[in-house]
């Protein structure tokens, strides 16, 4: 058999051929190459129009190229209103501009402080209200008690009032005649007075001769002394209006809320959801039965302040025992400062027996008052309310540095509502987390 490795022709054809294979072999590489990039580019094409605020875009905002083409550089392409929807750039959604949020921020400032203003205006007032409604709830058991027993409740208002005004009216028996007998005795012992000032040998003839002192009171009249005490008798009479009505505030609202608390409060327990109305009316009827058992307690405490200040005077001498115990018993429902102007005045009234008497009676209402204020006050209260005497004492003192004499009288009712609000909502989630 013939070489034929040796024909020069058939070695080039054969060189030829195998140069054209690895051609067509690289092409076929390339073109396979070309078509799984193709498919690349189109999923991940497909994965950014699908993909959250891609919508088919983007990260410029441009449209992507179909088939995972390449995106356009320029054009219309390009341009803002060629992007989605041919709408341009939009702010993101719940993004707010300066001004809004500060014309937000001072309208609410105003606001605020115009409501602040409003309260502090309005404090004499509410302070009336809230007195009101204190008096109203207090007397609330024995409003009921008499509803109970068949008394339609204007009628059983009107008993309660009508015993309130009788006790007044006895009070004012009482104290008239000391009263008018001392007005008298004071109209009697001026023109005495005025001789024994000319008299050298008197005491106030001698209190003159070293003091001068119708000589001042003479220069102090004369150099504005007048005008002064002008001033200060229209002020107390503004005093006596603004007492006498803040006085007659104080009971119509009173006799009002009285005849329509349960009106008031049906309005009041339709702002609580059906589903907890049931709870909070239990809870604010709790609240209200202590409250009143709160007056009662103090009423008991303000009956052993009068008892002990007619025993008191009766064995001193003091005059009028009986008209003193009563104002002693109606001051001492006045917290904070009640029994300490009651003590000031019968001190006083036991000047007229002697000035060591007074001293006593002085030391007597001190001892009185520490004694009421921590041992019986404390103890009725818990009595009463199911309150620690130290929950008492703080809350006397806090409310009397608050609203005053207001305080006072409302601190002890708030702190057992405090008390129950928190044994029925906050401290059975305390208790259970």
């Amino acid at each position: 058999m013939p070489d034929i490795s040796a024909d020069p022709a058939h070695a080039a054809a054969a060189r030829a051929g195998g140069a054209r294979d690895a051609r067509d072999a690289h092409d076929a590489r390339d073109a396979h190459d070309t078509r799984d990039a193709g498919r690349a580019e189109g999923s991940g094409g497909a994965a950014a129009g699908s993909a959250p605020g891609g919508d088919g875009l983007d990260r410029d905002g441009d449209a992507a190229p179909p088939d995972g083409g390449a995106a356009p550089s320029g054009g219309a392409a390009s341009l803002p209103g060629a992007r989605r929807g041919g709408r341009g750039a939009q702010p993101p959604r719940g993004a707010r501009s300066w001004f809004g949020v500060g014309f937000a921020t001072g309208l609410g400032a105003v606001l605020a402080w115009l409501l602040v203003r409003t309260v502090l205006r309005l404090s004499e007032l509410l302070t009336l209200l809230l007195l009101s409604a204190f008096i109203a709830v207090s007397l609330e058991p024995v409003v009921a008690w008499l509803c109970r027993r068949g008394l339609r409740r204007g009628w059983s208002v009107a008993a309660v009032v009508a015993a309130f005004a009788g006790l007044l009216a006895g009070f004012v028996a009482l104290v008239i005649p000391p009263v008018t007998a001392a007005v008298t005795a004071l109209t009697d012992a001026v023109p005495r007075w005025r001789s024994q000032l000319h008299d050298h040998h008197s005491t106030l003839g001698r209190l003159e001769d070293r003091y001068h002192l119708i000589e001042k009171a003479q220069s102090g009249l004369g150099s504005g002394g007048a005008s002064k005490v002008a001033g200060g008798v229209l002020g107390a009479g503004q005093l006596v209006i603004s007492v006498v009505t803040s006085a007659v505030i104080v009971i119509t609202v009173t006799l009002y809320m009285m005849v329509a608390l349960p009106t008031i409060k049906r309005f009041c327990y339709r702002f609580v959801p059906g589903t907890r109305r049931e709870r909070v009316v239990a809870v604010s009827e709790t609240i209200l039965t202590r409250v009143g058992r709160f007056m009662l307690g103090n009423i008991v405490t303000s009956a052993i302040a009068g008892l002990a200040t007619f025993v008191w005077c009766e064995v001193v001498g003091v005059p009028y025992p009986a008209a003193m115990g009563l104002f002693v018993a109606l001051m001492d429902m006045v917290p904070i400062v009640g029994s300490t102007v009651g003590g000031v005045v019968v001190s006083l009234a036991a000047l007229s027996v002697s000035l060591p008497v007074a001293i006593a009676t002085a030391v007597f209402y001190i001892g009185f008052r520490l004694a009421e204020d921590y041992l019986i006050m404390p103890r009725a209260m818990k009595f009463a309310v199911d309150v620690h005497p130290v929950v008492t004492v703080v809350a006397v003192l806090a409310g009397g540095s608050l609203l005053g004499v207001v305080g006072g009288l409302v601190a002890i009712p708030v702190a057992v509502a405090l008390g129950i609000v928190l044994d029925e909502f906050v401290f059975p989630r305390t208790d259970a987390s």
